[in-house]
């Protein structure tokens, strides 16, 4: 298995199918060799391994509730709520009702490549881009393939999947399905565990076919994907599951001297939760409510590009209208329902001018965010390149309305509670960066500093905290400010490659707190051996410490996790794999409800995959 030559210095964000837009941005371009080293079982977990690439919780999406899945970037958080836009084959992700991200949906095998691009740097992209976007690809349909794997491993892990593909003439068909099932693991001390207590898991199947059209100017795709999940969230009466599908479509066509985009798609889930209060002694719980969240979105939008050259642009339009009502049956008598639609119109465009080794860039966006209100966010930036290097600076503003799990969904993790606010505000951002990339032959660096203004910040402002019980409501807080800096090193040396990263990013309100589940620092390092059949991986991930809530009383210790994974060819496609998480078996703290949560054990997986043409 010969290690792959080195890709160029990403410039460039795909903006739809076939158009992409030149960017100053900080971009990390994961190939499907780059997700498939890295262990873990959904995509979230590899991703990881990006620098500042943070869920709101430390736990990974096996476990976690759905609703704290939302991604931010470079220390751009504050609660469950995605800080972070996250397209898959150009659709959405986030959740239309509270913004999170369902990683379950994504298969990691069917993955061809991610774009993780940080910072709002473009105004292609506008509500949750705060903190960057996350663009991942299906990989292209190939004549007569098939693949078949399984993989198993401790705590009662199973995991089968498949996929396929075929090309007939210009149509190009593929699908996948995937199932898991786990035991599980505790999320509380085991010393200080109760009767109650018992795994959090998750168990779920998820599916997608995918037809496209091509010819040498058009290309039209057609997609639909559909999740079932349910969840155990540590104690016998909380639970939840989501059902969901979205479809989607696009049509793209090169006229020559221009390239012309459209998408639209449709999502509709159910959502249910219930949640219960907890015996001070946790032998005991009681029911307390059930809630049941139906929503759906419609959205769509529009690219035209004119072709490359000195002088670059696009300009576009796009659209979203969301729905959704939260039912809470609260026990022994009570109802509390809270729900409503939000419709965001924007109008775009961005572009860039080349003059020899200086590239200038410009971008504007309106943004019509209903209730929210409307919103400006312009982009400007420049890039200089000599050789092997490349200097790169620019500024930005940003915005994030609430969701309406925000504004209308009361939500309990434990004897905590978190209460929505009808009246929030949206945030506000402005940011200004810089860095400098060298791409060598063998050796490739990236450093970059950045500093960022937020105003009217969505936090979880702590009305009440004792041993029993917290109480939380969702607020607009006092400003907050992110100074950073980030770097990322690459080496190869025959068939070895290492990579490394670091993050440090000073979160704070303006009244000197640190900003909830945000550390300073953050760091991975990678070590990959190619062998003419063999690939092995060891990495290490670590953290600083962080604080539970907004008073900063609740202090989450730093970490560092160790983990290996190898895969082995075998005959004409087939492949053994393994995986072990956090090896050295360390329990991490990941929060406070306000009883101790924690992290995964160790965990492994063997694995038999069989992908090739028949």
């Amino acid at each position: 298995m010969s290690q792959e030559k080195p890709a160029p210095v990403r410039t460039s964000v795909t903006v739809f199918e076939r158009i992409e837009q030149e960017s100053p941005a900080a971009i990390s371009t994961l190939d499907k060799l780059d997700v498939a080293k890295v262990p873990g079982v959904n995509i979230d977990d590899r991703l990881r391994m990006v620098p500042g690439f943070t869920l709101f919780r430390r736990n990974s999406s096996l476990v976690a509730n759905p609703t704290t899945q939302g991604v931010s970037l470079r220390g751009v958080g504050s609660t469950g709520a995605s800080r972070t836009l996250v397209l898959w084959d150009g659709v959405p992700l986030n959740d239309p009702f509270g913004g999170w991200i369902y990683w379950t949906r994504v298969p990691s095998e069917e993955i061809e490549r991610a774009e993780v691009i940080r910072g709002a740097t473009t105004s292609v992209f506008g509500d949750r881009t705060m903190s960057g976007s996350v663009a991942l690809f299906t990989r292209p349909a190939e004549p007569m393939r098939l693949s078949f794997g399984m993989e198993g491993g401790n705590l009662g892990t199973l995991q089968p999947s498949a996929g396929f593909s075929h090309v007939i003439r210009k149509i190009g068909i593929s699908g996948f399905f995937r199932a898991f099932d786990t035991d599980g693991y505790l999320i509380v001390p085991k010393e200080r565990a109760g009767r109650i207590d018992t795994p959090a898991g998750v168990r779920f199947a998820a599916g997608a076919f995918k037809a496209d059209y091509s010819t040498a100017k058009d290309r039209i795709s057609l997609k639909v994907d559909v999740l079932a999940e349910e969840r155990a969230n540590g104690t016998p009466f909380q639970t939840n599951s989501t059902s969901l599908g979205t479809l989607g479509a696009n049509y793209s066509r090169d006229f020559g001297a221009a390239s012309l985009g459209v998408i639209g798609y449709h999502s509709r889930q159910q959502y249910h939760q219930k949640f219960s209060v907890l015996a001070a002694d946790r032998n005991s719980e009681r029911l307390s409510s059930y809630q049941s969240v139906p929503s759906e979105a419609v959205g769509g939008g529009g690219y035209l590009k004119a072709k490359p050259g000195r002088f670059n642009w696009t300009i576009g339009t796009d659209l979203q209208r969301v729905e959704g009502t939260s039912t809470e049956t609260v026990l022994p008598v009570g109802l509390r329902v809270g729900g409503g639609s939000q419709t965001q119109t924007g109008v775009f465009g961005q572009g860039d001018a080349k003059f020899g080794n200086l590239q200038l860039f410009f971008g504007s966006r309106g943004q019509y965010a209903g209730n929210a209100g409307n919103f400006y966010q312009p982009s400007g930036g420049l890039a200089y390149g000599t050789g092997p290097f490349r200097w790169r600076a620019s500024a930005y503003r940003s915005f994030r309305a609430p969701t309406l799990n925000e504004l209308y969904r009361e939500f309990r993790a434990g004897n905590t509670t978190t209460q929505a606010n009808p009246n929030l505000s949206a945030e506000k951002l402005w940011a200004v960066e810089s860095g400098l990339d060298y791409r060598g032959e063998l050796f490739n660096a990236r450093i970059g500093g950045f500093y960022k203004e937020i105003g009217d910040l969505i936090t979880n402002v702590t009305l009440s905290s004792s041993a029993a019980a917290v109480v939380r409501q969702r607020r607009n807080a006092a400003a907050a400010t992110v100074r950073g800096v980030e770097l990322e090193l690459e080496k190869r040396y025959k068939q070895f490659r290492f990579e490394s990263s670091y993050l440090m990013a000073d979160s704070r309100f303006v009244t000197r707190e640190r900003l909830p589940q945000v550390p300073k620092h953050q760091g991975t390092a990678q070590i990959t051996w190619y062998g003419r059949k063999t690939l092995l991986t060891a990495s290490m991930r670590s953290s600083a410490l962080q604080f539970e809530d907004d008073r900063n009383s609740q202090l989450l210790p730093g970490f560092a996790l160790f983990q290996l994974s190898a895969r082995q060819d075998l005959w004409r496609g087939l492949k053994a794999t393994l995986a072990i998480e956090n090896i050295a078996d360390r329990r991490i703290l990941t929060g406070f409800t306000p009883f101790p949560q924690t992290g995964g054990p160790q965990l492994y997986r063997v694995g038999l995959r069989w992908d090739g043409r028949i």
